[in-house]
């Protein structure tokens, strides 16, 4: 995890995103300089019971690493018995390069309302618990832990929070600057992310509003933090991670892609998915994905509206092609 660190001073890395961090979008922000990736978050219980779609969400590739893989659940004996599948299948020449990570900060209904995700943060100690078996069970293998600033305003306990998961074993911890009752509102709290860095010993990298080269250099320099992480701002932009290190390198500002380049940027994921999923499955995939392109771009609006109801790849490199002409 050393090298990884070295990296993070110099990039940004891919948070965990439902739906949108699969491997076709890690492996396009990886091939910008992402300094790694998390997958999608992954049901213990689900890994346990045998779903295969859990199973096929903590698959990681070649070309996505360094990448960590994020599993979620409300019990340590669950966790437990998932890492010790996941670690099973991890391959012996990823092994230095893939890790686990622990969603204690997820504010979705879903998940926050059976305990798991952010709710951890209304229970410490069964957080610590569930981290501490993961630890265990995962033997060499790292474990990190996301987080948020607690449940809602009255019961921030980041701090506290931060210094259970370190006990705990964690290795590494990523701090979201709101709490679950903010969800993703206001700006974040870049003082509290800093009392969480002052409180530890491992490594803590900050989560929230980073958006470009300014924004990632702003946390760094205001929380301490050793590095920095970002989400919804890589949607539609996978070249944010390039434009962000050479910031943090520099100062230099890389221009926008044109409009040239952010089509290709598209019907480059499009391919990816495709291949992973087959035309069909991925260009349903595709639609919520491609019409994150097109944010800003003249006519946007209507081109989402055409996204949403493509069918093949040829109808979508149709519509870029009349976007790149308008």
């Amino acid at each position: 995890m050393t090298k990884i660190l070295e990296k993070l001073k110099l990039s940004a890395c891919l948070a965990p995103m439902a739906g949108y961090t699969d491997h076709a979008f890690r492996s396009l922000c990886m091939g910008q300089g992402a300094a790694f990736c998390v997958t999608e978050m992954v049901s213990a219980k689900g890994l346990v019971q045998g779903n295969q779609t859990a199973r096929a969400l903590t698959a990681v590739h070649e070309d996505e690493l360094p990448c960590a893989i994020q599993l979620f659940s409300d019990d340590a004996e669950s966790m437990r018995r998932a890492v010790e599948i996941v670690r099973e299948n991890i391959d012996a020449a990823q092994a230095r390069r893939v890790w686990l990570d622990i969603n204690c900060g997820c504010p979705a209904r879903k998940v926050a309302g059976h305990g798991g995700g952010a709710a951890l943060m209304r229970t410490p100690e069964k957080a610590a618990e569930i981290v501490r078996a993961a630890v265990q069970a995962a033997g060499d293998v790292p474990v990190s832990v996301k987080f948020r600033l607690g449940w809602d305003d009255e019961s921030r306990n980041a701090v506290d929070f931060a210094q259970r998961m370190e006990a705990a074993g964690a290795a590494l911890l990523t701090v979201h600057g709101r709490t679950r009752a903010q969800m993703y509102a206001p700006p974040v709290d870049l003082d509290a992310i800093a009392a969480v860095k002052r409180a530890v010993r491992v490594p803590v990298i900050g989560n929230g509003d980073v958006t470009d080269g300014a924004s990632a250099k702003h946390m760094l320099d205001a929380t301490g933090v050793d590095g920095v992480m970002l989400g919804r701002g890589a949607l539609g932009r996978p070249w944010v991670f390039a434009q962000i290190a050479a910031y943090l390198r520099d100062g230099t500002s890389l221009p926008a892609p044109t409009p040239e380049e952010r089509g290709a940027a598209l019907l480059q994921h499009v391919q990816l998915l495709i291949a992973d999923n087959g035309e069909p499955h991925g260009i349903r995939v595709a639609r919520k994905t491609a019409a994150h392109y097109f944010k800003g771009m003249r006519g946007a609006g209507e081109l989402r509206a055409r996204v949403v109801r493509v069918q093949t790849l040829a109808e979508l490199e149709e519509i870029v092609d009349e976007a790149l002409r308008a």
